[in-house]
């Protein structure tokens, strides 16, 4: 018996691996998006610069690591003619002009393999910031790539006096109409209270193992 028991402890191979999924996270400039996935990796604020670009954090949980390609800003350099691209990985001319509605225009080319969608919006915004974050909400929900994948919706900034309700959110964004029949979760956050965001990313990641779960997939 005693053997029994030394062979279970001493024998018992390494636990299986986590599975990863491939995420993409998008929002306009200023919504939180770098500070929430730096935070949730532990990084010191003092080192958190606004993402260029795109960026590719591992993002561990107990159940699951999110591999979360973040879609940031990008350097625009006034060219003849037009503009200069500039992201971290080349150069690309376009006869364009400046902006960041021109920078979003490019969000699309990083879509191909992502199996969720974090959006982060800044609930305290603008109404006409929001108006741009709504556009660009119902055209990712509506992306033939992104259009069958689990979102996560996060109303940031909820610290701030002039933030938004998840009710207000839900109804300015048309979410109910927009969104029926696809899985998504919207959920209040700041970076005040990093378990409610802890808590918000476990259940996408449910919805991520219910989808791979699903026949149709195996």
């Amino acid at each position: 018996m005693d053997y029994l028991c030394f062979k279970a402890l001493c024998c018992k191979g390494p636990p299986p691996p986590r599975p990863e999924y491939d995420l993409v996270c998008i929002g306009l400039t200023g919504s939180g998006k770098t500070s929430l996935l730096s935070q949730l990796c532990s990084e010191s604020p003092e080192n958190i610069v606004s993402t260029t670009g795109f960026s590719i954090k591992a993002v561990p949980f107990q159940n699951a690591v999110l591999n979360v390609k973040e879609l940031g800003g990008i350097f625009l350099l006034v060219v003849e003619g037009g503009a200069c691209l500039y992201h971290s990985s080349y150069l690309l001319e376009l006869l364009i002009q400046p902006g960041a509605d021109t920078i979003r225009k490019y969000w699309s080319r990083y879509y191909q393999g992502s199996q969720g969608v974090i959006f982060v919006l800044d609930s305290a915004s603008s109404e006409d910031d929001l108006e741009t974050a709504r556009n660009e909400l119902h055209s990712a929900l509506q992306h033939p790539q992104l259009c069958t994948l689990p979102f996560l919706i996060l109303a940031n900034h909820q610290d701030k006096p002039a933030a938004r309700s998840v009710q207000e959110i839900k109804k300015y964004f048309e979410l109910e109409p927009l969104a029926r029949g696809k899985r998504w979760i919207l959920k209040p956050c700041s970076l005040d209270d990093m378990e409610a965001v802890k808590d918000s990313f476990t259940l996408l990641i449910n919805l991520l193992e219910e989808r791979e779960l699903e026949p149709s997939r195996m």
